[in-house]
């Protein structure tokens, strides 16, 4: 497969620019879906260990990828420790 694409685009050097975003497009996306599988509160590896991990989000934790307006450093606790 690799010498077909190989000799495709020796044909066609118009292709380099089109693999080259496609494939830093597919890994930009896989690094994304990494962030959102152990970054995220609400995906839970270890149930055993830690069954609930987003009561133990203290409220200056940033979990989201791009904040607009929130200053979460700022942040106070509003709700009750469980």
């Amino acid at each position: 497969m690799l010498a077909v694409m190989r000799k495709q685009l020796k044909n066609h050097p118009a292709l380099v620019p089109l693999l080259f975003f496609i494939a830093g497009g597919g890994a930009m996306s896989m690094m994304y879906l990494a962030r959102l599988a152990l970054k995220n509160p609400d995906v839970c590896w270890d149930r055993k260990n830690n069954p609930e991990p987003w009561n133990k989000m203290a409220p200056t934790d940033q979990y989201k990828f791009y904040a607009v307006n929130v200053d979460y450093s700022k942040l106070k606790k509003e709700g009750p420790d469980f």
